[in-house]
């Protein structure tokens, strides 16, 4: 199997319904489908007993107490055989039928392997509003880009792990995900992967998923920051920290002014008033 896309579920019925019907309808079936219910009391078991038919041999799920969504995770990887995995969760939605078919040619395009590979996610924030998140891209084509991603970006924020691949080298290289954090575990991996562990991220220019936002991570965001906040305190000496919490906004200012056109205006007045301060006008 070229790909295993893995869903975790707790009492979330209707969510995992609308999941397990968008998997169910990529016209790509060569894939292999996970769902690891937590135990639920719900009707959750019984959707997944219900669509189990449109899947045949492609799906495994199991159903038992687990410690959390990360531990619900890592089963899911354990059990896949894909070379790429996917964590889909229950809720979110493959955005189209012919989603999993693009990524997987995408792939088998490439001249090598790529590691992590991730396209547009798109936030639904109900009531028919949607929000697509994407990077600018000079093609008009779904052409692959790599994209540099530092300590900067995770200071902040994070690889979205729903519309992303991952070849299953990397979970046996950096391990499987933190089942001590709450939240912010899947951004623990990807700063070890790709800032401590240099591996490289790569772009496609496809919708892939469309985000419930609803979950734990967009609905406690005190607590994901704080979880976050205690992880970078153990990851970077306390030097390196404190230069991000003091210029980190500041970069962030001048990235918007830049955007927009002003930073030439911006560079005179820094000019200006180097030259003052030089002539000992300013102080």
């Amino acid at each position: 199997m070229k790909l295993s896309i893995v869903t975790i579920n707790r009492n979330n019925a209707s969510g995992l319904e609308k999941t397990m019907l968008s998997v169910a309808s990529q016209t790509f079936k060569e894939f292999e489908y996970i769902v690891v219910d937590g135990a639920s009391t719900d009707d959750s078991v019984e959707v997944i007993k219900r669509l189990a038919p449109q899947f045949g041999e492609r799906l495994k799920w199991i159903s038992e107490p687990d410690n959390g969504i990360y531990n619900g995770m890592n089963k899911g990887i354990r059990m896949a055989s894909g070379e790429y995995i996917q964590i889909l969760n229950s809720g979110d939605i493959l955005a189209a039928s012919d989603v999993t078919g693009k990524m997987i040619a995408t792939l088998e395009h490439q001249e090598q392997k790529l590691g992590i590979l991730y396209g547009n996610m798109i936030r639904d924030y109900g009531n028919g509003k949607l929000v697509r998140e994407k990077r600018k891209t000079n093609s008009q084509e779904p052409r692959v880009e790599y994209v540099e991603w530092t300590m900067y970006n995770f200071i902040k924020g994070t690889v979205n792990h729903d519309p992303t691949y991952i070849h299953r080298s990397l979970y046996e290289k950096y391990g499987l995900y933190d089942e001590s954090l709450k939240i912010t575990s899947d951004w623990k991996w990807f700063v070890n992967a790709v800032v401590f562990g240099g591996e490289k991220l790569y772009y496609v220019p496809i919708d892939v998923t469309i985000f419930d936002t609803t979950g734990i991570s967009e609905t406690n965001l005190d607590a994901r920051e704080k979880e976050r906040r205690n992880e970078l305190e153990k990851m970077l000496p306390v030097a390196i920290l404190k230069d991000y919490d003091n210029y980190y906004n500041p970069i962030e200012q001048y990235k918007r002014i830049k955007k927009h056109h002003l930073w030439k205006l911006v560079y005179f007045l820094e000019r200006v008033l180097f030259k003052l301060e030089k002539w000992h006008i300013l102080r």
